[in-house]
């Protein structure tokens, strides 16, 4: 679509610089932007390409100065949160998925809400609800008694199994599993794993967004819950009966061990790792490729294995990269204190002391 630039500025209550008259089709990145395209400035980092974008506007922070006239500006206090209204309102993916493919299986027994939209192959089993507006994408996979509540997007290849409950406006992207069995096994007198039925279900709150190949396991007994406006990365592994808290954020290839009950507001960096029976309080933040061993039950940043308070996890860090340093440091004091007291004793054999 084409939006005239006076519209963009009116939406974000921006102050405009240049041609009124330009129209934008596109938003871009600042070293990728062609004609015709609404770019944004927001970090420092990016403003080296800023002299050769080739972007017919530039959302930027009030004050820039604006010493190329082939641009226009667009000055608002934060161009990034500008630019998500912009999308929003101009700009947002239209999910062109309508009515119900001839080709999808819905059991008599299920109930389909107002204006449900389901793509091909998609297999709607006995006793599932699904709520109004709801939108399923191809060959996904609804066991007995799922539940799935209005405004939903499930993208291609999801599955869901029995009796899991989703609450209202989920989003969830392609290859997720909700509700495989959790990783329960019980060795024999043998040695012999044997499988701990999974009877639990997985309840997903309003308003979460579970990104691609994410797996969220069922309880053993009870539930597995993520709360409200979660959002999940890619490849990330919920394990059974965890608890995870509103509007906490987990980055990709995370995972959480059974049992574990996480706080609200948290934030998760890659490659975080979480041991089972732990609880983390409100307000954590654990930086990349952490591994939590203990439950954390202090509102902080944490970073390292296993997981320490981030300032003092700096500092130990800063000691072993002095290792080997400190090692030879060590050596020569050693040789420094033997002379000494070769020294020493040569004295006291002479009568000297």
């Amino acid at each position: 679509m084409k939006v005239k630039i006076k519209e963009v500025a009116d939406l974000v209550g921006g102050t405009l610089t240049g041609d009124e008259n330009v129209f934008l089709e596109n938003i871009s990145k600042i070293e990728e932007a062609l004609p015709g395209d609404l770019t944004f400035l927001y970090l420092p980092a990016y403003e080296k390409y800023f002299p050769t974008t080739k972007a017919s506007a530039i959302l930027v922070k009030t004050g820039f100065p604006k010493v190329r006239g082939d641009i226009a500006y667009i000055e608002v206090p934060s161009p990034n949160t500008a630019l998500l209204k912009v999308i929003n309102h101009f700009f947002k993916p239209d999910f062109n998925l309508q009515g119900v493919d001839q080709t999808a299986f819905i059991d008599p027994s299920a109930s389909i809400g107002e204006n449900v939209s389901i793509g091909k192959n998609v297999v709607i089993s006995s006793g599932c609800k699904i709520g109004d507006n709801a939108k399923i994408y191809h060959n996904c996979v609804l066991l007995d008694n799922v539940e799935i509540g209005n405004d939903c997007l499930i993208f291609p290849n999801v599955s869901i199994r029995e009796k899991c409950r989703i609450g209202n406006r989920v989003i969830i992207h392609s290859g997720t599993v909700i509700g495989s069995d959790g990783f329960g096994y019980n060795p024999d007198k043998d040695g012999v794993y044997q499988k701990v039925p999974q009877i639990g279900i997985v309840i997903i709150e309003d308003d979460v967004e579970l990104g691609a190949n994410v797996c969220i396991d069922r309880a053993s007994i009870g539930t597995t819950l993520i709360k409200h406006g979660t959002k999940i990365d890619n490849l990330v592994q919920v394990a059974h009966n965890v608890v995870i808290g509103e509007n906490t954020a987990i980055s990709a290839q995370s995972g959480i061990s059974g049992s574990t009950k996480v706080g609200k507001n948290c934030i998760f960096a890659g490659q975080v790792g979480v041991a089972g029976h732990l609880e983390i309080t409100d307000r954590v933040i654990i930086a990349a490729q952490s591994g939590v061993s203990k439950s954390l039950t202090k509102s902080a940043t944490y970073f390292g294995s296993p997981a320490k308070e981030h300032r003092h996890a700096l500092k130990l860090e800063a000691h072993i990269r002095n290792l080997p340093e400190q090692s030879v440091k060590i050596k020569e004091l050693e040789n420094q204190l033997k002379e000494l007291q070769e020294k020493f004793n040569k004295l006291s054999e002479r009568g000297n002391f």
